[in-house]
């Protein structure tokens, strides 16, 4: 069995449509979607009509539930344009969509921790700002719910990682497909990946166990620079073409 993980797409189609033709080139059986998914000022209508035809299993991203929840003066700049985007309906779908999903061998599939969505699995921040791996201890801790998993997929940091977690199993996060970085939060410095690149992973079940292989994918970035730029983003614009917001 392959599985690809994509998450963190937000609303960014053109770096979608080169995952997706890198998963068909290298034939994975399936493919989950681990949230946030249409939050920019990008595309992010025609994202959530391209990932509503493809039918994915999707977990619900905070974005996802926020775009539905919050007030205007509570969402982000990124996040009222993707409102004002969408449909009622479509709004509705996203946030309708489930906190995590389980699949088989034991996989289960989050945003960010099993029992939130607003909480970096894999990351802590220290008192001095700076977003380090987390801890060993505190790993445990957010995955203690699930002591059973064998497999725990995970977004919202927008940054790869391959981590061998407690109880043995394998803590997967495959970083961002569209947005290497959210420029809309003050944080965002200590969050970057300074690549522009569109990131996926791919699991693949071997005899001894799953075998990960993290992505990073080359794609026409200016173009979604530009659609940035157009829409009077200028800080993602920036974002979204180089990894950095400043």
């Amino acid at each position: 069995m392959r599985l690809a993980v994509i998450s963190d797409i937000h609303g960014n189609l053109a770096a979608l449509e080169a995952v997706l033709a890198d998963i068909k080139a290298r034939g994975v059986d399936r493919t989950v979607n681990l949230g946030d998914c249409v939050t920019s000022p990008l595309w992010p209508k025609e994202t959530f009509e391209a990932l509503e035809a493809l039918s994915l299993p999707t977990v619900r991203g905070n974005h996802d539930r926020w775009i539905e929840e919050f007030p205007d003066d509570k969402l982000s700049s990124a996040g009222l344009f993707a409102r004002n985007a969408l449909t009622a309906e479509q709004r509705l779908a996203l946030h309708s969509l489930p906190s995590q999903i389980r699949l088989d061998d034991g996989i289960l599939a989050c945003h960010g921790t099993p029992d939130s969505d607003t909480t970096c699995l894999l990351e802590e921040t220290l008192d001095d700002g700076r977003f380090v791996p987390a801890r060993r201890d505190v790993l445990a801790m957010r995955l203690a719910s699930e002591p059973t998993a064998r497999v725990v997929l995970c977004g919202h940091s927008h940054r790869q990682a391959v981590v061998h977690g407690p109880h043995d199993c394998l803590v997967l996060n495959p970083g961002s497909v569209g947005c290497p970085v959210f420029a809309d939060i003050p944080v965002a410095a200590n969050l970057e990946y300074r690549s522009p690149h569109a990131r996926y992973a791919i699991l693949t079940k071997r005899q001894r166990g799953w075998q990960a292989e993290l992505l990073a994918l080359e794609y026409d970035w200016d173009a979604a620079s530009s659609r940035a730029l157009a829409n009077d983003h200028p800080k993602w614009a920036r974002a979204i073409s180089s990894g950095y917001v400043k």
